[in-house]
């Protein structure tokens, strides 16, 4: 992939229509980039998170990406350039990024997108959310915001991480 083409990503999508969940990251790091999966390094908590959380019946590693689906979620992100970091990236790796998820949206319909961190979200649609649920929808697509897993939040405590990864649980859980 050359470095200035923002429109495929090292780490594709997980995706398919009408998912509980999808997961929006900011973007592919090194170590995602790499593995050409989602969440790769180690010491991020989004896999821990997601089990603690009840989305999954086990704990499953990165290279199982794929059968998320069978559990009703997928996984995506705001920006598709791999950084070494999210402060690495720029303003324009965000251009055309509302539009792409306003279209994920309309056409797999799935009941909530959950960015990964303020800044997947802050990245397409600006602002300064707070965590949890957010006023904007993308078509009937809830979304909804959750602390970064990445190390670099590590002042986030994982207490407080796993109490929002629940919330959302809670608001996609079928009786």
């Amino acid at each position: 992939m050359h470095p200035r083409d923002h429109t495929s990503s090292a780490v594709p999508d997980v995706l398919a229509r009408g998912l509980d969940v999808v997961f929006c990251g900011i973007n592919p790091g090194l170590r995602s980039a790499a593995a050409r999966v989602h969440f790769a390094n180690p010491r991020n908590d989004f896999w821990r998170l997601l089990h603690a959380a009840g989305f999954t019946p086990r704990l499953l590693s990165p290279a199982e990406q794929h059968d998320l689906l069978t559990f009703g979620l997928g996984l995506t992100n705001s920006a598709l350039r791999t950084t070494p970091g999210s402060s690495d990236l720029r303003r324009t790796d965000f251009a055309g990024s509302a539009d792409r998820l306003e279209r994920l949206a309309l056409e797999l319909r799935p009941r909530v997108i959950a960015f990964v961190g303020k800044e997947a979200y802050r990245g397409p649609f600006g602002g300064r959310p707070a965590h949890g649920p957010q006023e904007r929808r993308l078509g009937e697509t809830l979304l909804f915001v959750l602390p970064s897993t990445s190390p670099a939040n590590a002042s986030v405590p994982w207490d407080e991480r796993l109490r929002w990864f629940l919330a959302l649980h809670a608001l996609v859980v079928r009786p």
